[in-house]
């Protein structure tokens, strides 16, 4: 067994998503951030997720590092693990 996975928390694992899609409820994701807490989700290295999701190592990681553009339809391959897809919403005004 891979050393990297502990034994699941149903539980826990239900709170991941819950807060996951609190977030994106509040507006409170960025591309970068929803990326990212799908993959920990998924429990998947990034290597694991890129292949998973039809997408390239390099592509993966520049999107988690916030770096170069990415396309509407590499997107949608990354949402639709959590049954997302790409679309215009109303912006949140940040609290100062």
């Amino acid at each position: 067994m891979d050393k990297r996975l502990k034994p699941s928390d149903r539980e826990f694992e239900r709170k991941l998503v819950d807060d996951f899609f609190q977030n994106f409820t509040e507006g409170q994701f960025n591309i970068r951030d929803a990326t990212k807490a799908m993959r920990r989700i998924s429990r998947l290295t990034q290597p694991e997720f890129a292949k998973h999701r039809g997408i390239s190592l390099a592509t993966l990681r520049k999107i988690e590092t916030g770096n170069g553009s990415v396309n509407v339809e590499t997107l949608n391959k990354i949402g639709d693990i959590f049954g997302l897809e790409v679309g215009f919403v109303k912006k949140v005004k940040k609290k100062t």
